[in-house]
């Protein structure tokens, strides 16, 4: 009765990329455009990722690029983004579309004879950092509302459990995110450079 009364998100939302310098600044000239992530296991399913509203994670996750020697200079751009039609897996509505198609996925994956993938650990981290099961379900989903001429979702959105408990028996973890996929390149409006306060002004 509600679903299409409150489900689309309003306006526009700030999104944060941790990328190598020189990528970040060809982006922002224009020479250049963020490319697609396209691993297996991809927490939200392929497609361009930013951390909403959420510059420090961004270091974060260039940080830890450069540690692994994925890259060479840390970087951060930020984007103005409209999700446009969001599979927003914060919204009652969007997590049964997902938790229903699972079941049409393990049965297609039983028919062809195939096991299913799955989520899992790396070492002792417990935080299921390789997401080749909700990577598969998802993009199982966008492969079959293209067949039926469905809408297609211009971008995905999800709430991320992530870290250690900030304090003993806590409800909270240090790095709970929320994270953004972006299918459709023109849900970005524009790219920016993170700037710092200017401690002088208070802030808005």
């Amino acid at each position: 009765m509600y679903a299409d009364m409150y489900s689309k998100l309003p306006n526009l939302v700030l999104g944060f990329h941790g990328c190598e310098k020189e990528t970040a600044v060809n982006v922002l000239h224009h020479e250049n455009e963020l490319i697609g992530s396209k691993n297996a296991y991809d927490w939200l399913g392929h497609g361009i990722y930013f951390w909403e509203q959420n510059v420090e994670r961004a270091w974060e996750w260039a940080y830890e690029l450069q540690k692994r020697d994925k890259i060479k200079k840390p970087a951060v751009i930020g984007a103005v983004i409209d999700l446009g039609h969001c599979l927003n897996l914060i919204d009652s509505r969007y997590i049964e579309i997902i938790k229903s198609h699972y079941f049409v996925f393990k049965e297609t994956m039983e028919m062809m004879g195939e096991s299913m993938p799955e989520n899992k650990n790396i070492g002792t981290n417990t935080d299921l950092l390789l997401r080749n099961l909700d990577c598969a379900v998802i993009q199982d989903l966008h492969a079959m509302r293209r067949r039926n001429n469905e809408l297609a979702f211009d971008s995905l959105r999800g709430l991320f459990k992530e870290g250690r408990e900030i304090y003993p028996n806590a409800g909270f973890y240090e790095k709970t995110h929320i994270q953004i996929c972006i299918r459709n390149p023109n849900c970005i409006k524009g790219y920016f450079n993170p700037l710092s306060a200017n401690n002088q002004f208070i802030m808005p």
